[in-house]
């Protein structure tokens, strides 16, 4: 038996050509194919590769788009940016969706959705200065990273803080999240691990439980997720919360494959074994976004979460200023006072033969005995004076 030579396909910058050119959307592309948008975003940016069905699908369509802008009937693009994330598009395994394509979920609001960039009167030729470009990010991403974090952790002070250090961070190294593929993504894997780092256990604030969610729902939810180890945690969020494909999951977790479906499948088992309703993946992704909603987080706005970072960086380069001052300082001193000539070690000293011990003096003999005791007897000036008495 032989196998079928797999369907070509453009190069990523040409199936990204091709959309742009057919002012098509990542969420339409992924509608037409049956894939989340985060794939389609994968494909263009070289990161993966369709297989399949899906490959198939996604060369007809890159075909018939090929063939309308050589025709001509193709309009002129609009430029549409980060309009694609403002839906959540959840993809179940096993379970087709409304419209007859298998293992999708139509796009529905939810507390994981990213809210839609403000709209600008401002031409889009305009370019951004970088601090537009981070504030317009994290009014973008934050809200729901944010519910996002509160899921991983349970903490709400932990999740804002794990948020505003991942922009911190971003901030720090913008021009490489500026040009990296996917910004919300970077942001969202530095805020995961923040978030999941086993040195908070060691903070003394968070030692103490917060209070947990009033509904019974809520709380056993909640306290079933915690129990989960963090690695399955993340995967079962990425997946069943914000419908990442298998793939993508495995990617931003730095696992294999084969592994993520692992861990997808034991975090479905335990949170069915301990709430049997949640079996359902639909279910199950509608009461995490509840929960996540439960929450009443919010962020800190974009000034305060650059200015946090600015201020860090200052802190950190005068440390690093001062530390290097006190270095060179500390060398000078010690070039001036060391010594510039060999001087020897004084040597151990040696015991002296030949001379005689110290003789000390001997017992009291009985006169001197009393001699003692009159002289001790009398007054400290001495005796008293005889004067002579007449009579």
């Amino acid at each position: 038996m032989t196998r079928s030579p797999a369907t070509p396909l453009p190069s990523p910058d040409e199936r990204r050509r091709l959309r742009a050119a057919a002012s098509l959307t990542w969420r339409q592309v992924a509608e037409c194919v049956g894939v989340p948008p985060e794939t389609v975003r994968a494909w263009e940016s070289g990161r993966s590769t369709p297989r399949g069905r899906n490959r198939e699908t996604y060369a007809k369509l890159l075909a018939g788009l090929a063939e309308g802008a050589a025709d001509g009937g193709i309009r002129e693009s609009v430029p549409v940016r980060q309009e694609e994330a403002a839906a959540v598009v959840a993809v179940r395994l096993g379970k087709p969706g409304g419209d007859g394509r298998p293992g999708t979920v139509a796009p529905e609001p939810s507390a994981f959705a990213q809210a839609p960039p403000p709209s600008s009167s401002a031409s889009h030729e305009e370019r951004l200065t970088p601090a537009q470009a981070f504030d317009a990010l994290y009014s973008f991403c934050a809200p729901a990273l944010v519910r996002q974090a509160y899921l991983l952790t349970g903490r709400r002070a932990l999740a804002r803080e794990s948020v505003e250090r991942a922009f911190q961070l971003a901030w720090d190294r913008w021009p490489e999240v500026a040009r990296d593929p996917d910004p919300a993504g970077w942001v969202r894997a530095a805020a995961y691990e923040w978030a999941l780092s086993p040195w908070h256990r060691c903070r003394r604030r968070h030692r103490r439980p917060e209070p947990p969610p009033p509904d019974d729902d809520d709380r056993a939810l909640l306290e079933t997720l915690l129990r989960l180890p963090p690695p399955y945690r993340r995967t079962l969020l990425l997946y069943d919360g914000l419908g990442l494909g298998l793939p993508e999951t495995a990617a931003e977790t730095e696992a294999s494959t084969r592994a993520a479906a692992g861990r997808l499948t034991y975090a479905r088992e335990t949170v069915a074994a301990r709430l049997p309703e949640l079996s359902d993946p639909d279910e199950l992704h509608r009461r995490l976004a509840e929960l996540a909603s439960a929450g009443r987080l919010r962020a800190a706005e974009p000034p305060v979460v650059r200015g946090g970072s600015e201020r860090r960086a200052r802190f950190w380069t005068r440390a690093a200023v001062a530390f290097t001052v006190a270095l060179i300082g500390t060398t000078a001193l010690t070039l001036h006072t060391a010594p510039t000539g060999y001087e020897p070690p004084v040597p151990p000293g040696e015991t002296v033969r030949g001379v005689p011990p110290r003789v000390a003096p001997g017992p009291l003999s009985e006169d001197e005995r009393e001699l003692r005791d009159r002289l001790r007897k009398e007054l400290p000036r001495g005796p008293e004076r005889l004067a002579p008495q007449a009579r």
